[in-house]
């Protein structure tokens, strides 16, 4: 299961039923769960923790040093869940001590080729990011974001669950649950992710109950301040309004209106 030409430190811990291939360089404090796949020229350095049943790609390259010149090699992590999909030549890097010291992938995630993840991001679960997606440091993915290729997110920023970044996209600010940012430099909010929550079983209530609060905090003409009151009545009939509400309350950068 593990390739003779495969150089792997004493100190990793490989799980049952694990496969490295050809010329892969597994680090010291590296730990792979059971059942994963890593590919030939693969290189994972520690300390990278890497759950059950992943896909790691050929020249993809986890677990280096964060890109951050207040890095002073201080011990930071990189964890990794379970079933995700890293495909060729993604590169994610561990955290920074000023960062919370981790960068964090959750599960069922598919990282497509070229994707970059940069220091102390945290991703969700059932996330994709197309070919050369971008994340700076300490962004924050919510679950089931779809990030189109050649689109990139600013350092701190978050994207809420359910969002749908457009081709090429550059997200500056903060990009609320169910929101659509358009196909265009500096994206701009257009509209809701209304296909893909049909696809992921919203009913037509809680779709339109989505919609009504898009139109509060957006074509209302409404300031935030007098939007977020209007939401606030809306969520005692919707969850995913409460959703929407709480993630504008921990906003801590501007928002993409």
């Amino acid at each position: 299961m593990i390739h003779p030409t495969a150089v792997i430190d004493p100190s990793a811990v490989i799980g049952e039923n694990v496969q490295i291939g050809a010329y892969s360089v597994i680090g010291a404090d590296v730990h792979i769960g059971d059942g994963s796949v890593i590919g030939p020229h693969v290189v994972i350095e520690g300390p990278t923790r890497i759950g059950r049943d992943n896909r790691i790609a050929q020249f993809a390259s986890l677990g280096g040093d964060p890109q951050d010149k207040k890095f002073k090699g201080e011990r930071t992590e990189l964890v990794i869940g379970d079933r995700n999909v890293i495909r060729e030549y993604v590169t994610i890097n561990r955290g920074t001590g000023d960062g919370g010291g981790v960068t964090r992938i959750g599960d069922d995630n598919w990282l497509l080729a070229y994707v970059h993840i940069a220091h102390d991001c945290r991703i969700g679960n059932h996330t994709v990011f197309s070919g050369y997606a971008a994340l700076a440091g300490h962004a924050e993915i919510g679950d089931w974001v779809i990030i189109s290729g050649y689109a990139g997110v600013h350092q701190f920023g978050k994207v809420g669950a359910h969002a749908f970044i457009g081709m090429g996209c550059l997200v500056g600010a903060d990009v609320p649950p169910f929101v659509m940012m358009a196909n265009e430099q500096h994206g701009r909010p257009r509209g809701i992710n209304s296909e893909g929550l049909k696809r992921r079983g919203f009913d037509t209530a809680r779709i339109a109950a989505i919609k009504r609060a898009y139109r509060t905090l957006y074509m209302a003409g409404l300031s935030l301040t007098e939007a977020r009151e209007q939401l606030a009545v809306q969520a005692q009939n919707s969850e995913d309004v409460r959703a929407m509400l709480d993630f504008l309350e921990r906003s801590e950068r501007s928002l993409a209106r």
